[in-house]
């Protein structure tokens, strides 16, 4: 299993609008995504600041239902 490396916002963006996701919508500081398949993620965007690694599993894992190596393969 591949580690990921610490990511911000900006980055995990950039990966998620190649995996097919379009922005959708933004409350404060979270932006919302949609994919055309109807998955839906959340990002957190704080600028400068780090996702934590357990927030950017989640998303990962939950929300855009890939493994950890097919997203860095997007990086």
């Amino acid at each position: 299993m591949n580690k990921i490396p610490r990511l911000t916002a900006k980055e995990i963006i950039k990966a998620v609008n190649k995996l097919g996701f379009k922005f959708e919508r933004q409350r404060g500081s979270h932006m919302f995504f949609r994919h055309e398949d109807e998955r839906t993620t959340t990002i957190p965007n704080h600028p400068g600041e780090e996702i934590g690694s357990g927030l950017l599993n989640k998303i990962i894992k939950e929300e855009l239902k890939i493994t950890r190596e097919e997203f860095i393969k997007y990086l």
